[in-house]
């Protein structure tokens, strides 16, 4: 056709012959046994032909593989990369957004003082810090010897690194990543950390931290960071700053502190809440001196010749806020402030200020201070007691009285660890109860051998042959009690133990700055026979005995005593709140865990009577206890009384600093547990549960033989046979009087010269052991 006006001819050419071309697929379009293509691994740009050759197994797997470690090296070249340039890039981009804090700034934020309230949330008083109002010091101020001591302690290497330790940071890694515990900070870190408050274990925090020492190195000297750091870190004891530190542990100037002395308070930076422990504290003191050794700042000659410098007691060194009984129990919050149960740290509540709400009720502490002095008041001065009162359903400290002389005396609720005398037999009675024993079983209560040891019961007993549990708990009968542990089917000494442990006795006590074990053999192994009575080993703080009442008093659930209910802060934020943990003490199981402990009641709910009932017939539940003196006739060491109620239980202990000395009344008379323990502890009951409601024990499920036999053999007579070994001034003397002790026996009713039960356990015998009209 030919073409139109204005258009141009075109001519089509003939067809060639090409190669026909492969259409895109989709990678879904691919045979799926391609499983190189399908995952995508291939990203070259090949185009692909019909006629192409197929590749054979063997090189589709090796051309794999290849490209793989193509990739693979490419990754690993961009993360190390990565690696080299983040943190570089991190750095720099941080340092400029980030400042170090000023040493001056950080002191006026210290040393706030910190407000007490009773239950009630009226004020009981205040906490100071040792070193309120100080003043900075200067670098030239301090002494060489205290300096060197710091870094030895906490960065040894302080004046040849950038505000970091890189070493330490890598071995810090190491260990932790090995299962161990390293902080890993060099001292600037550790002053921008301790400064700020924040030392949470995180990432973020520590590259601030980090990034911020390093500004603080170039921006400053290092004597600057030295001297900002010993102005403003905490040594524990209250104390910011090592011229505080220098007070609180040795009472002196900086400028006096021995290279030994300034060693010890170096190493308390590390954890300044173990300051009291003794074994922590020489660990850290050796390691001081080693590393001072080291560096050349004492010579070797001063190293071998070292001796532990002890620093002074505790209460010796506070600043006195508070007397008298309060300022133990300030002492037992500021202990339980840095315990990990609240985990808040003295160092972070000082720098905060907090108000700490206790647990201690004001009329009930004022009842315990009553109690004490009117029963106390003309007294051998040289006695001494303590009452600790916990309520049972929380486990909440609501009074406690260790002594009138506050700190500048020893604490006998927790600071000691005494006998405890007949006051323990109830654990035995656990034991025996776990092991399908009823208080309705019965012994033989006449005195004999047991288990190769002479046993015999104090004053006479209507017992015989065939005593039951119950009555042996009302009598205190010394032969029932061992017999129950040490004899042919007995429970065995160790059961007691694990008995009292549930209850509420720790296992490991700290008594004199240093941790014991308690309830334990010699070497750690069970306990003696002894323990069946309150003798040898039974040793325990009077203030865990009222512990391990309240775990009966609360049916068989064991509450962790504590003194701190809440702490807030400056602006009424809850830092703390104490949350109930209750736990059955006897059994996993709560319901026999219940009637193990009703049933121990049972038999304790009957020796409270006469002189140390509770007023106006409120039921109560205790045992009393008495330590003999070792080798003494009628003669006691120790004296206890341990009871409760429903809604609180109360230890009351008497004794002397000597320890095994005879304790006598104003009358000259021995002091037994129903004497003054027995009345300061009714005393102090009577008057804390005043207008409270009287509540009932609950009736207990009955477990194994619960009732006793309906009358009891009457005790037989020793034998007269000047050849039996149990006679020969062993015998108890035959008195007129029942219940009264008795002048002319050798260590009656003990283990000889360690134990002497109490015969006014007898709810029938009066204070002095003589009985009661109609008795």
């Amino acid at each position: 056709m030919p073409p139109r006006p204005g258009e141009e001819r075109t001519t089509q050419m003939p067809p060639v012959n090409r190669p026909t071309q492969r259409e895109p697929e989709l990678i879904t379009h691919r045979e799926p046994d391609d499983e190189f293509l399908m995952a995508g691994v291939d990203d070259d740009d090949d185009e692909y032909y019909d006629d192409e050759p197929e590749l054979t197994e063997e090189e589709a797997r090796r051309l794999r593989k290849k490209k793989i470690w193509k990739r693979v090296r490419i990754a690993a070249f961009v993360s190390i990369g990565l690696m080299i340039l983040g943190p570089v890039i991190a750095v720099a981009v941080a340092y400029p957004l980030v400042d170090w804090p000023r040493p001056n700034e950080i002191a006026d934020a210290q040393d706030k003082t910190i407000t007490l309230l009773y239950s009630d949330g009226s004020e009981m008083g205040k906490i100071t810090s040792p070193g309120q109002n100080r003043t900075l010091l200067t670098y030239e101020e301090l002494p060489d010897t205290v300096k060197q001591a710091v870094m030895a302690a906490e960065d040894a290497n302080f004046y040849d690194n950038p505000g970091f330790d890189a070493k330490a940071i890598v071995r810090a890694v190491w260990i932790q990543a090995t299962g161990g515990s390293s902080g890993g900070s060099g001292l600037t870190q550790q002053y921008i950390k301790k400064a700020t408050g924040q030392e949470e274990a995180t990432l973020t925090r520590k590259f601030t931290e980090l990034v911020k020492a390093y500004k603080m190195s170039n921006e400053s000297d290092h004597n600057t960071i030295l001297t900002a750091y010993m102005n403003t870190v905490y040594f524990g004891r209250g104390a910011n700053g090592m011229k505080a530190a220098a007070q609180v542990y040795y009472n002196k100037q900086m400028k006096d502190l021995t290279p030994s002395e300034a060693a010890f308070i170096a190493g308390m930076i590390q954890i300044p809440s173990w300051s009291e422990d003794e074994e922590h504290a020489k660990k850290r003191w050796e390691f001081v001196m080693d590393q001072m050794r080291q560096k050349g700042w004492i010579s070797q000659a001063d190293f071998d010749a070292r001796q532990y410098p002890t620093p002074l007691p505790f209460e010796q060194t506070q600043p006195a806020s508070l007397d008298g009984p309060l300022a133990r129990v300030s002492q037992q919050v500021q202990n339980e402030i840095d315990s990990e149960l609240v985990g808040i740290t003295m160092e972070r509540a000082q720098k905060v200020g907090v108000t700490i709400t206790t647990t201690i009720d004001p009329k009930m502490q004022k009842a315990a201070l009553d109690a004490v002095n009117a029963v106390m008041a003309g007294q051998d001065p040289d006695l001494r007691t303590s009452l600790s009162a916990i309520e049972p359903q929380s486990g909440a400290v609501r009074a406690y009285y260790p002594g009138k002389d506050g700190l500048k005396g020893i604490d006998y609720a927790k600071g000691t660890i005494q006998e405890a005398g007949s006051s323990f037999k109830p654990f035995d009675l656990v034991a025996a109860l776990k092991m399908g024993k009823g208080i309705g079983d019965t012994y033989d209560a006449t005195p004999r051998k047991i288990a190769g040891v002479e046993i015999r019961n104090a004053g006479n007993t209507t017992c015989g042959k065939e005593c039951s549990i119950k009555q042996a708990m009302k009598e205190s009968l010394n032969t029932v009690f061992y017999d129950m542990v040490a004899g042919p089917e007995g429970t065995g000494t160790k059961a007691v133990a694990d008995a009292a442990h549930a209850a509420g006795i720790p296992k490991v006590v700290r008594v004199g700055g240093q941790e014991k074990q308690t309830l334990v053999g010699e070497g750690g192994n069970p306990p003696t026979a002894g323990i069946s009575i309150g003798a040898d080993s039974a040793q325990v703080r009077p203030f865990d005995m009222a512990s391990a009442y309240a775990t009966f008093a609360a049916r068989g659930v064991y509450r962790a005593p504590f003194f701190v209910t809440k702490v807030t802060g400056p602006t009424g934020d809850v830092l703390y709140q104490h949350v109930d943990q209750p736990t059955p003490a006897f059994d996993p199981v709560e319901t026999k865990s219940r009637d193990i402990a009703d049933n121990v009641t049972e038999t304790l709910k009957q020796i409270p009577t006469g002189a140390i009932a509770c007023a106006g017939g409120r039921p109560c539940a205790g045992k009393t206890g008495t330590h003999e003196l070792p080798g003494s006739l009628n003669q006691n060491s120790k004296a206890w009384m341990v009871g409760y109620t429903p809604q609180l239980a109360a230890s009351v202990w008497v004794g002397k600093d000597q320890g095994n000395v005879a304790i006598r009344d104003k009358s000259g008379n021995p002091v037994f547990g129903s004497g003054l323990p027995g009345l300061m502890w009714k005393r102090f009951m009577d008057a804390a549960l005043e207008g409270v409601q009287k509540e009932q024990f609950a009736k207990p499920v009955p477990l194994g033989n619960f009732n006793p036999p309906k009358k009891s053999d009457p005790p037989s007579a020793p034998p007269s046979s000047n050849n039996n070994p149990s006679t020969n001034n062993n015998t108890p003397s035959q008195t007129t009087e029942p219940g009264k002790p008795t002048t002319s026996r050798q260590n009656p009713g003990c283990l000889p010269g360690i134990n002497c039960p109490d015969p006014s356990d007898d709810p029938e015998t009066s204070t002095s052991g003589r009985p009661r009209p109609g008795g």
